[in-house]
């Protein structure tokens, strides 16, 4: 009898070790790989890749545990954009996150199996990225930062800064598609409100270097910089120089008021980093991007520095003040 029932619990133990895990168990095994393909480096899209991390942790994905996160930067570089997807793909990663344009479309050129969750592209449709906002199709889905009229809000703003405003310049991406309709969009409504263009398009450093000889040479009374992460890479410089050469400005980006820019108006950038993480999930989950919608911008953030303003010896206007969602001292 003892030697049956030592049988009976080694064939148990067995049994139970041969038995199928629970779904819960099995998806905690499973190690998901996400491609993150930055435009710059590391360090200055730390507060781009935090936001993103952090929603996927509040989904249940812990880097190491249960998802791997393979990034790779561009360093302002986007020749370089290739080379770092075929790195992507070769990894067999489950889905690749993008930020802009530019990344958004050398993985479309590159792969249409991969699935790819852009972030802040301007305008999905025109550029031809996705199908529809509502049906994007194919293998692409995400968030995208285009809103109507947003480049006349922010000379409108300058305006109310400084109202006798006649003269700006404008730093533009000329090797992105999307810029140049930015480029156009911002021409129009300064010619509504009666201003005067030097409209500055670069593609490289060595061109905003150019572009900074024309300033010089031209004298307008600002400087407005378009949104493309080639100017958020030397965000540093431009400012250096806008600062230097007393020229207010509102800009597309946050981060350029944060080393010393006047103001920024435009979405969330950070959040929508965020909330890509749950088109990420979705998908892991089985969801296929050609049905989710991409999200356009519900609310915009902006950002004053006050010492900027005093630095150029200007006074915030108390209504500009009281719409603000971020002053900086």
């Amino acid at each position: 009898m003892k030697i049956r029932g030592v049988g009976l619990i080694v064939t148990l133990a067995l049994g139970i070790l041969a038995a199928p895990l629970p779904v819960d168990a099995q998806q905690k095994a499973k190690m998901y790989r996400i491609g993150f393909l930055g435009n710059s480096t590391a360090a200055l899209e730390a507060n781009l890749v935090g936001p993103f991390r952090d929603g996927l942790r509040d989904l249940g994905y812990n880097e190491g545990q249960n998802v791997l996160i393979e990034y790779r930067w561009a360093e302002g570089k986007y020749e370089r954009f290739p080379t770092l997807i075929a790195e992507l793909i070769a990894l067999k990663v489950d889905v690749i996150v993008t930020a802009g344009t530019p990344a958004t479309l050398a993985v479309k050129k590159a792969t249409a199996s991969v699935p790819l969750v852009m972030v802040a592209v301007g305008d999905p449709v025109g550029t031809g990225i996705v199908a529809s906002l509502g049906r994007p199709g194919g293998n692409i889905t995400g968030l995208t930062s285009i809103s109507p009229e947003l480049d006349g809000k922010r000379l409108e703003l300058l305006r109310e800064v400084v109202p006798k405003l006649s003269h700006i310049a404008v730093l533009w991406n000329a090797a992105s598609p999307l810029q140049v309709v930015a480029e156009r969009e911002t021409r129009a409504a300064a010619q509504v409100l009666g201003m005067k263009v030097l409209s500055l398009g670069v593609r490289t450093a060595e061109e905003i270097e150019s572009a900074f000889a024309a300033i010089l040479k031209e004298q307008p009374g600002a400087l407005l910089v378009l949104a493309d992460r080639l100017f958020l890479h030397h965000r540093t410089r431009i400012m250096d120089f806008a600062t230097q050469n007393r020229l207010p400005g509102v800009h597309a980006y946050r981060e350029l008021v944060q080393v010393g820019g006047l103001m920024s108006f435009g979405p969330s950038y950070a959040g929508m980093h965020r909330r890509a993480a749950t088109y990420v999930d979705k998908i892991l989950k089985g969801a296929k991007p050609a049905d989710l919608p991409v999200e356009a911008p519900t609310t915009f953030e902006l950002v004053l520095n006050l010492k900027a303003a005093k630095a150029l010896g200007l006074t915030i206007p108390q209504s500009v003040l009281l719409r603000a969602t971020e002053v900086l001292q």
